[in-house]
């Protein structure tokens, strides 16, 4: 484990272990101490391995061994070595990402003294992994709600933590402050900058701008489109792009399918919205957007969920489209598979494993980016190549991102102004960008701004 000093030994106050996501798109997890008290922020799944895992035809119910032994999982074993494991009061998640909250039934066990702390949705999310996965978790779980603060029992006092809205691919999602006595710990994960959200409001510049004019020691932020020159489109162009893709299918007796990311409740919206236009009745399909909906719903965050009608398990939604095959103009499905994962319905779907078959003519919208790792990036390139050979009309990256580009680092840093600066959820090659940036403001290499390792310790 390196450790980096920024300080003489001795005068470092707080210290930042960097468990996951420092490396690779995913496993995000880090710790932080002042003193005796150490919260973590973020436990994510890393999904590459779980397709890997998928492909060899491993079982879909999963152990921790399982998951750390394929990587999968943050190391958070680190905390052991560090004599950390037993002073974590509190594990706060940003958002209801799976490389954000997917490990954390696996790995909460391990701090049963530690609350688990996240907005509404994403607690409903991770409730409904612990239901599909028949996972007990001994943790108080509290909700928090946005532009809020809570305080937690620390060894020598209490701890405040604050909760700040920003805007994101997935609904109620946070920036997160533990005003620790050192300064401000600022987790900026995963965030852009959309003044125009088709659900929930813009985010909080007002908090945003006061936490820089009183202090804030050091910011960890979602550097993963650090070298995009711009400033990330508002959701706003995602759903104006739908509204063309869907309005411009004029063969009424072909099929239509549209897949996205089952968490993107506003693109859920803006599909059903546009959907409903086209006369047919809409349908979503499998496990993954029963759950995400589900969630909204129990959350009073779902303004479709009288527009829709889901199918969650194989048998029924096999039976469902035998209609369809015969019944193409009938319905606009909505599924999973954006990714070419293997057993995924597009997946089935496109290799003639459902009756359903595509014929020429047929359409297919992919309201989504292909996540950066080789094995999504290859399944994709086979899936599409396949859907081509059997005549179906695509239409591809009829979406925005959720991650800030540039413009969007350069406004949090500028509003911000943290005194210390390390970048996340990405490899080395998307994080040293943000460094570059960072240079331009002023900040200075292993000075100020800092690039880490997944087990990696900064004190400051």
């Amino acid at each position: 484990m390196l450790i980096n000093y920024t300080k003489r030994e001795g005068f470092a106050v707080m210290e930042i272990c960097t468990i996951g996501g420092y490396e690779e798109v995913g496993k995000n997890m880090t710790a932080v101490k002042v003193d005796d008290d150490v919260i973590i922020f973020d436990a994510g799944i890393y999904l590459p391995p779980l397709v890997e895992l998928q492909e060899q035809e491993v079982q879909a119910s999963y152990t921790e061994n399982m998951l750390r032994a394929a990587k999968a999982i943050p190391n958070d074993l680190v905390l052991d070595k560090l004599g950390w494991t037993d002073k974590v009061r509190a594990i706060v998640i940003g958002h209801a990402h799976l490389d954000h909250v997917g490990a954390l039934p696996y790995l909460a066990n391990r701090y049963p003294k530690a609350q688990i702390l996240a907005s509404p949705f994403t607690m409903a999310v991770l409730e409904g992994i612990l239901k599909d996965e028949k996972i007990s978790m001994r943790n108080k779980r509290k909700i928090v709600n946005e532009n809020s603060t809570y305080q937690i029992k620390g060894s020598s006092g209490n701890l405040k933590l604050e909760f700040i809205h920003t805007t994101h691919s997935t609904i109620q999602s946070l920036f997160i402050a533990w005003h620790s006595k050192e300064g401000v710990f600022f987790y900026g994960l995963d965030f852009k900058f959309d003044n125009h959200p088709v659900i929930g409001a813009p985010p909080n510049y007002k908090r945003l701008k006061e936490l820089g004019k009183s202090g804030v020691k050091c910011l960890v932020v979602d550097a993963l489109y650090s070298d995009t020159d711009r400033r990330t489109a508002s959701e706003r162009i995602a759903r104006n792009l739908l509204e063309d893709a869907l309005g411009n299918i004029h063969d009424k007796k072909s099929a239509i399918f549209v897949t996205t990311f089952s968490s993107h409740i506003a693109r859920l919206k803006s599909i059903v919205e546009f959907g409903q236009k086209t006369g047919r009745k809409i349908f979503f399909l499998g496990r993954s957007l029963n759950k995400y909906v589900e969630a909204a719903i129990k959350v009073n965050q779902c303004p479709f969920k009288n527009k829709i009608e889901i199918i969650k398990y194989r048998r029924q939604i096999n039976s469902f489209l035998k209609r369809v095959e015969s019944n193409r103009e009938k319905y606009l499905i909505v599924c999973t598979g954006h990714q070419g994962e293997k057993g995924s319905i597009l997946d089935r779907v496109v290799h003639g494993q459902t009756p359903f078959k595509f014929r020429t003519g047929d359409n297919l919208i992919f309201s989504s980016s292909i996540i950066p790792a080789s094995v999504n990036i290859n399944a994709r390139e086979k899936m599409d190549n396949k859907l081509r050979k059997q005549g179906v009309r695509l239409q591809t990256d009829v979406h925005v991102s959720g991650h800030g580009g540039r413009e969007d680092l350069r406004d949090l840093l500028g509003m911000l102004k943290p005194e210390h600066l390390i970048p996340a959820h990405g490899t080395l090659k998307q994080e040293a960008p943000l460094i570059d940036l960072a240079k331009e403001m002023g900040y200075k290499f292993q000075e100020n701004s800092h690039l880490s390792s997944n087990g990696k310790v900064i004190k400051i």
